[in-house]
């Protein structure tokens, strides 16, 4: 087979006008004298320089191309093939992933090469392509006696590696920089880090692994690192709202994008299509997952990590800025021995952290409370918490099915997203279950004509909903910088609260040190409780449009996401502009 290869490999050179008939078979006889690949041979003799093999095997033969100058290579997986083979067959490991393992090569054709690293390493061998001159300046790196090993990952000391590296007054330079982030308004400038060479492996891993301390220590949501023209952005989700906290020169894009992926287990050489990974860390004590999402762009591939303490406290209900009368109402329908409770919003909205708060609640050693989630965002004791798996074909559905064998008093399910989770969960709830879920609608009304949609009878949804929870988060004003201001006449008098209320004068913030210049600082709720009577249950069932149910429960003394939203506005919690963007009321 690999004499096949070779031939085809040779065939081709001839056919694109990079070889003769002549040197060909030289190079063959050549090659079968010193064991070289062919590849090499092609080199030795001049009959190919390296940049007309590289571009003849990636756009002829589509192999996908290896820069090493900017990947990020743990040691470790380099070392899985011994520095002998490495060295005569001119080929590197750069990643393993699983039973797989990624190495550049300089002729990935080689079938002969290809067997024996799988026998050598017991791995299925993924081979992409680099230059003769990448491979050996790698080599030379890895395997030299002064080379540091360094196993990869987050939990290291950022202090601690910094000034042990050969680059450590680099690395302080921008660790200071780092930590300086944010602390003028714009937040973000193109930090000047020419001096560093990028293909120095620690330098990377300690860039990669400060910035995600950077976000922990803000107590940002996300992570994005995405590619711009000229530079590399970074910014943070703190508070619901991105804050763009640095840009790095574009020559650090590769290596800090493959410095993610490697750590989430993604494809470094995949680069047309989008990969989902996880990275597991310690930091000081607390266990955290980060959910990584790459996608390609017209500028390269973005990555977006998703923060989620597992360690965070979950909030009681007390503390989530309920009012007094919403508190109370919520506080009975989690009580109750069954039927649906639904908290419903937008994505990032606080509804899992309601519904975690409501079980923290009502737990007790008398009462079996299961979930299913997607994924566990925060562990809670005493409760039987379960993660969906597609892959392995553990579904909402499914999994919901099984929890009613497992003899539950309440249920909580993630998020309802079609008819059989809707359906199963409202049969629970028939049967004398209490279960709490989510639903993405953008008011408390919606959610019975969604569950609708989806195909649920409308008795089932009319008999079995006793509350709808909608919420939103604000972001509450800084009480370093807080000071009141005078809105425009016109908002005023549009604000029905506030006019009636006689108010002239509100507050905001002015921005400071504190607060990262935005004004603001924390967020809280605003909510619109829905506690179906008669009549709504009758124009359930009689499939009544959104707006109908949601002017009958508004008779019935139900507050709305905005008029919540500017009563917090009267005590000076958050501000106008605030519950303007996030509620969706026609009338301020």
């Amino acid at each position: 087979m690999s004499r096949i290869e070779k031939k085809l490999l040779g065939q081709s050179l001839i056919q694109n006008g990079l070889a003769s008939d002549t040197q060909l078979e030289q190079a063959l006889a050549e090659q079968k004298k010193t064991s070289n690949t062919l590849g090499y041979t092609l080199l030795q003799q001049n009959i190919l320089s390296e940049q007309q093999l590289l571009e003849f095997l990636v756009n002829k033969l589509s192999f996908s191309y290896a820069n090493l100058r900017n990947y990020v290579i743990d040691p470790k997986v380099v070392k899985l093939i011994p520095e002998e083979i490495s060295r005569k067959y001119h080929c590197i490991a750069i990643l393993r992933v699983k039973t797989e393992l990624t190495v550049a090569m300089l002729d990935p054709l080689d079938s002969f090469l290809l067997d024996n690293l799988s026998y050598t390493t017991a791995c299925k061998i993924k081979p992409l392509v680099s230059t003769l001159s990448e491979i050996q300046t790698a080599i030379n790196d890895f395997y030299s006696p002064n080379a540091q090993p360094h196993v990869p990952g987050v939990t290291d000391s950022p202090v601690q590696d910094a000034s042990s590296g050969s680059n450590s007054t680099s690395l302080e330079d921008i660790a200071k920089k780092i930590q300086g982030i944010g602390e003028h308004k714009g937040g973000s400038s193109v930090i000047d880090l020419s001096a560093i060479n990028i293909s120095d492996k620690q330098s990377i891993i300690q860039l990669v692994n400060l910035i995600i301390t950077r976000a922990i220590k803000e107590k940002a949501s996300d992570i994005h690192i995405e590619p711009d023209e000229n530079v590399l952005r970074t910014r943070f989700r703190i508070d619901g709202m991105l804050q763009e906290v640095m840009a790095l020169p574009k020559t650090f894009e590769a290596a800090c994008i493959s410095r993610c992926k490697v750590m989430a287990e993604l494809d470094i050489a995949e680069k047309r299509i989008p990969q989902d990974g996880r990275i597991k860390l310690q930091l000081q004590n607390r266990d955290i997952d980060l959910r990584v999402s790459t996608y390609p762009t017209l500028r390269g591939e973005k990555v977006v990590m998703r923060i989620l303490d597992k360690s965070s406290v979950v909030y009681g209900l007390e503390e989530l800025g309920f009012p007094d009368d919403t508190l109370a109402s919520f506080s009975s329908l989690i009580k109750r021995p069954n039927g649906i409770v639904l908290v419903t919003g937008p994505t990032g909205s606080g509804k899992t952290s309601t519904l975690y708060a409501g079980l923290q609640c009502i737990k007790d050693p008398s009462i079996n409370i299961v979930t299913i989630e997607d994924p566990v965002e925060y562990q809670l004791t005493n409760i039987n918490q379960g993660q969906i798996n597609p892959k392995a074909g553990f579904t909402f559905a499914g999994g919901l099915r099984s929890i009613l064998r497992q003899d539950p008093d309440v249920i909580m399910v993630g998020e309802i997203r079609d008819y059989d989770t809707a359906e199963i969960a409202i049969r629970a709830a028939l049967t004398g279950h209490l279960v709490f879920s989510t639903l993405h609608t953008n008011d408390s009304a919606g959610a019975m004509t969604r569950l609708i949609d989806m195909g649920v009878e409308p008795f089932l949804v009319a008999s079995s909903i006793i509350g709808v929870m909608a919420q939103r988060l604000v972001r509450t004003i800084c009480v370093e910088c807080k000071k009141e201001y005078i809105p425009a006449a016109t908002v005023i008098k549009r604000s029905k609260l506030l006019y009636q209320a006689g108010r002239t004068k509100v507050f905001e913030g002015e921005g400071c040190l504190v607060c990262n210049q935005t004004g603001y600082k924390g967020r809280t709720t605003i909510t619109e409780l829905l506690i179906p009577n008669e009549r709504i249950k009758e124009l359930i069932i009689e499939k009544s449009a959104t707006s109908v149910i949601k002017n009958e429960a508004m008779k019935m003394g139900m507050r709305t996401l905005r008029q919540d939203g500017l009563g917090k506005v009267l005590r000076g919690i958050t501000t106008l502009s605030e519950v303007i963007r996030v509620s969706a009321d026609d009338e301020i």
